[in-house]
C-alpha cells in the first residue's frame, strides 16, 4: 500500500515542532477539501520555506536533498527512460554509474514503489530527495527542452505578431512575416529536432496539436500516441508555417485542411514524410504519417505469419492470374505487407504497375500512378489507362467502390494477377462486401483465389517481459479461445516496462488469417450461402486459423499478451 506524502510529512513537521497541531488539522482539512496537496498549502500560505519542509523529509528518512534547478542531467539517460514512466513514478533520473541509477524522489518512504522501480529501471537505485513540484518541473525541463531554451532562444527573434494566444478562424494573415519567422534559423531547428527525434525514437505518426494554453507534439510508436514535446505557444504558427514550406503549402491559408509530403535522409536512408493539415479551434493540426522504405525490404518470412497463411499467402502471390485481397482497419498493415510481396515477386521479365492514393512508397522497376481525384484521375480511371499498358500484375491501393471493384474483378478474369486491399473484419466478410458494391457473385468466385486479413500487434519486450504468477481459470481463459491442449506446460507473460522500450512493448508483428478459395467455397459464393458458413469450412476444411487464434498462439509462444490480442481481435 502506498504511503501518503501529505500525512507522513505532517507528522514529521509535528514531530520537530515545526508547526502547531492546531494550524496542521486546519492545513489537512483544506488540503481534502480544496483537492490540493499539503505541501502545496504550506508553501501557498508561507507557514513554512520549501527548504524547511525539504531539511524536515531528508532527516527523517536519511535520505540527501537535491537542488534540481542545478543539476544538468546526461540527454543519453533521459533517452533511456520514457518521459510518460518518469511522470507516472514521480521521478526524475540524475546519474547512472555502472549498474546503480541516482534518481530523485519526492516520497523516499514508499518502499514498495521504490522496489517496483527497481524491477522497471532493471538496475540499482540510489535515492536523492526533491519537492514534487520541483520533480515535475525538471521533467518538463530535461524532456522538453523545447520548452524554455527555445523560449529564450527566441524571445528577440520572433515578431510578436507571430504569437497565438487565440485562433480566430477568419483572422487575415501576413504571410511574409510568417514567412521570415518559420526561415528563422532556431525555429528550423526545432522543428530538424522534432523529426530526428521521432525518427530516433522509431515514431511511425508525428502529431502537432494546438490547444488553449498549450501545444503538444505527440509520437505515435508501436501503434500507441505518446507525449514528447511542448514547445512555447507562442512559436505555434512559426513551427506550423516551418512545416508547411518543407512541404510545399499554401502558409497563408489556415481555414482550409491541405495535403503534401517531403523527404529528408536519415542515416543513409531515405525517408519520405505525409502532411496533412486541418483547422481547429485553437490553430491548425499537423500531422505528419512517416514512410521510412526500409520497412518493405523486409520478406514475408519475418513479418509473423503462420505457417499456413504464409503458404497459403506465397501460393496465390506466385498464381499467374486471379484476385488477392488483404483485409483490416486502417493502420494494420495491409500496404506493407502488399509490398513485401510486390518485391517477392518483382521480375524485370514482368510488367508491374500500381495505383495508389497516395504512393507511400517507391519500388524500383514498378510503375507507380498515384490518383488525383481533382484532376479527375481515380482509381477506375487509372485502372483502366493501365491495363491497357500490358501489365502482368497490378496492385490496387485499395477498392473504396463498385467501379473499381468490377474494373479490378475482370482484370483478374483475364490473365492478370491483381493484390489489393479492402476495409472488413475478417477475410469471409469480403465475399459480401465485393457483393454488396455490385459485384456480380459468380465474378467474385471466378476471380477471387485468395482471402486475408490482418492485424498488427505489439511485441513483448523480451528484456523486462515477466511470467505471471497466477493464471487466469482454464474456464476464462477457454472463452476466450484457448484450447484445453495449450494448458500443458504453458507460460503467460506480462508488460512490466524498462527504459528499452515502450510500457512493456518493443516493436510490433503481424498475425494474417488467410482464405483460400476451393471449388466447394465458389459453389457456396454462387449460392449465396452465409459468411458464418463459408468462415467454418474454411477453418475446417481449409485449415485456415482465425485471426484471434493466431494471437492466442502467439500469446503461448511468449511474443505478446493476452490484452493486446484482445484489444485488436474480435472473438
Amino acid at each position: 500500500m502506498a504511503i501518503n506524502i501529505d500525512k507522513k510529512v505532517s507528522s514529521i513537521l509535528l514531530k520537530r515542532g515545526l508547526i502547531t497541531s492546531d494550524k496542521n488539522n486546519e492545513i489537512l482539512k483544506q488540503s481534502e477539501k480544496d483537492k490540493i496537496s499539503y505541501l502545496e498549502l504550506l508553501s501557498k500560505n508561507n507557514l513554512l520555506s520549501p527548504t524547511d519542509i525539504l531539511g524536515a523529509i531528508a532527516t527523517e528518512s536519511n535520505v540527501p536533498p537535491i537542488d534540481i534547478d542545478k543539476i544538468q542531467v546526461d540527454h543519453a539517460l533521459v533517452q533511456s527512460l520514457p518521459q510518460e514512466k518518469a511522470k507516472s513514478y514521480g521521478i526524475l533520473p540524475i546519474a547512472k554509474i555502472g549498474n546503480a541509477m541516482t534518481i530523485a524522489v519526492s516520497n523516499p518512504f514508499d518502499i514498495l514503489k521504490i522496489d517496483e522501480l527497481k524491477l522497471v529501471l532493471n538496475c540499482e537505485v540510489r535515492l536523492v530527495l526533491a519537492l514534487e513540484t520541483k520533480i515535475q518541473e525538471g521533467i518538463q525541463r530535461v524532456y522538453n527542452p523545447g520548452e524554455k531554451e527555445m523560449d529564450d532562444l527566441l524571445e528577440k527573434t520572433v515578431a510578436e505578431d507571430v504569437e497565438l494566444t487565440k485562433y480566430d478562424i477568419d483572422e487575415d494573415v501576413n504571410a511574409t512575416e510568417l514567412s521570415a519567422a518559420a526561415e528563422d534559423a532556431p525555429i528550423v531547428k526545432f522543428v530538424n529536432m522534432i523529426i530526428y527525434k521521432a525518427l530516433q525514437e522509431g515514431a511511425s505518426d508525428i502529431h502537432v496539436e494546438p490547444f488553449e494554453k498549450k501545444v503538444v507534439i505527440r509520437y505515435r510508436k508501436d501503434g500507441v500516441l505518446h507525449e514528447a514535446l511542448t514547445p512555447p505557444k507562442k512559436l505555434f504558427n512559426a513551427i506550423i508555417s516551418r512545416m508547411k514550406i518543407m512541404t510545399s503549402l499554401d502558409i497563408a491559408e489556415r481555414r482550409i485542411p491541405q495535403d503534401g509530403k517531403f523527404q529528408i535522409k536519415f542515416e543513409g536512408r531515405q525517408i519520405d514524410f505525409r502532411v496533412s493539415t486541418l483547422p481547429t479551434i485553437f490553430g491548425e493540426k499537423v500531422v505528419m504519417r512517416v514512410l521510412d522504405s526500409s520497412s518493405i525490404t523486409m520478406g514475408l518470412d519475418v513479418l509473423g505469419f503462420e505457417p499456413q497463411a504464409l503458404g497459403a499467402f506465397r501460393k496465390a502471390i506466385n498464381a499467374p492470374y486471379g484476385m488477392l485481397l488483404v483485409t483490416g482497419p486502417t493502420g494494420s498493415g495491409k500496404s506493407t505487407t502488399l509490398y513485401s510481396a510486390v518485391k517477392e515477386i518483382l521480375s524485370p521479365e514482368e510488367n508491374f504497375m500500381t495505383v495508389e492514393d497516395p504512393v507511400e512508397y517507391q519500388l524500383e522497376g514498378v510503375g507507380q500512378i498515384p490518383v488525383n481525384a481533382k484532376r479527375g484521375l481515380t482509381f477506375a480511371l487509372a485502372l483502366r489507362a493501365i491495363l491497357r499498358q500490358d501489365p502482368n500484375k497490378v496492385v490496387i491501393g485499395e477498392i473504396r467502390d463498385g467501379e473499381t471493384a468490377g474494373i479490378a474483378v475482370k482484370a483478374a478474369m483475364t490473365g492478370h494477377l491483381v493484390l489489393s486491399t479492402l476495409h472488413t473484419n475478417d477475410a469471409p466478410s469480403s465475399i459480401s462486401r465485393l457483393i454488396d458494391m455490385g459485384v456480380d457473385p459468380f465474378l467474385v468466385s471466378s476471380s477471387v483465389i485468395l482471402l486475408s486479413a490482418q492485424r498488427l500487434a505489439r511485441k513483448l519486450c523480451q528484456a523486462c517481459k515477466r511470467p505471471y504468477d497466477k493464471l487466469p481459470p482454464e474456464e476464462k481463459l477457454i472463452e476466450i479461445g484457448f484450447r484445453p491442449e495449450d494448458f500443458k506446460n504453458m507460460v503467460i507473460y506480462r508488460p512490466t516496462g524498462c527504459p528499452m522500450c515502450n510500457e512493456g512493448y518493443k516493436g510490433r508483428f503481424a498475425f494474417l488469417e488467410a482464405l483460400e478459395i476451393d471449388d466447394e467455397i465458389r459453389k457456396m459464393i454462387i449460392k449465396g450461402t452465409s459468411v458464418l458458413d463459408i468462415r467454418e469450412h474454411g477453418i475446417k476444411q481449409m485449415g485456415m486459423i482465425p485471426l484471434r487464434r493466431c494471437g492466442i498462439l502467439n500469446v503461448i509462444r511468449g511474443k505478446t499478451t493476452i490484452e493486446e490480442v484482445l484489444r485488436i481481435t474480435e472473438a
